[in-house]
């Protein structure tokens, strides 16, 4: 896959084309909290310039190229429609990814926190664990890191984990004692409660991602859970070996 070096908002705070993707003027920032928002990432400009002409309405005949966290020089500050949205105090955005070689086997997870102008990355590892139970860590270690109550959003590849929260099955395990059903425990109940407890400390949105598709903060979790469970000497996951 090409590493993506733009990206093209169609519908944001702001739509335009970006080349950095984290940061204060970046395009993560012009979709964050943007309902149906809409947006790609190229490997040239000239690519990202032809799929966003398709979304130019007869009013708005311009769109804008954000370089090193600049207005482009044939856009002036005025003509821009959509301010930018200042984001809200204690608003927090986690990415998170997990995974483990053959499952069960040496895992991993990786953590991407974006705190306005700050980021802050974590990762860790597993000698013997579950793909599953690597996605529910990085859930956790991205939340335990927040010092105070926020307001959350955080994204992940994993159904398992978006739709135990959204859906409420995870909620509801646990009120039937970790039964999914009649006969069948719940797996991983020690880390959903944790979760769980998280959840209830802050205001958490979780929102489904594609992997593999292109998203920038998905990747780099990925690479950072890859290189976790890839490293010598990691500690037993005593929960699961037990």
């Amino acid at each position: 896959m090409a590493t993506k070096k733009y990206y093209a908002v169609a519908r944001g705070h702001r739509p335009g084309i970006y080349d950095e993707w984290y940061g204060e003027k970046g395009a993560e920032s012009r979709i964050n909290g943007f309902q149906n928002a809409l947006y790609k990432g190229f490997s040239s400009l000239k690519d990202a310039e032809e799929w966003l002409s398709q979304f130019k309405s007869k009013e708005d005949k311009t769109y804008f190229f954000q370089k090193k966290q600049s207005v482009s020089k044939t856009t002036s500050v005025s003509q821009i429609k959509n301010p930018e949205v200042s984001p809200k105090a204690d608003e927090v955005t986690i990415y998170t990814d997990g995974g483990c070689h053959n499952n069960p086997g040496p895992g991993g997870y990786g953590v991407v926190l974006i705190y306005g102008k700050h980021r802050k990355e974590l990762s860790g590892g597993f000698r013997r664990t579950t793909n599953n139970r690597m996605e529910l860590m990085a859930c956790i270690m991205g939340l335990k890191k927040l010092k105070r109550k926020c307001s959350v959003t955080l994204y992940s590849d994993s159904k398992y984990v978006v739709n135990g929260i959204t859906k409420g099955w995870a909620r509801r395990w646990q009120r039937n004692g970790w039964m999914r059903n009649k006969t069948d425990r719940a797996e991983n109940a020690d880390l959903w409660v944790q979760l769980l407890d998280l959840c209830n400390m802050h205001d958490v949105k979780f929102v489904w991602v594609k992997g593999h598709a292109g998203n920038a903060g998905n990747e780099r979790c990925d690479q950072l859970a890859t290189q976790a469970a890839s490293q010598p000497g990691l500690p037993p996951d005593t929960a699961y070996e037990n």
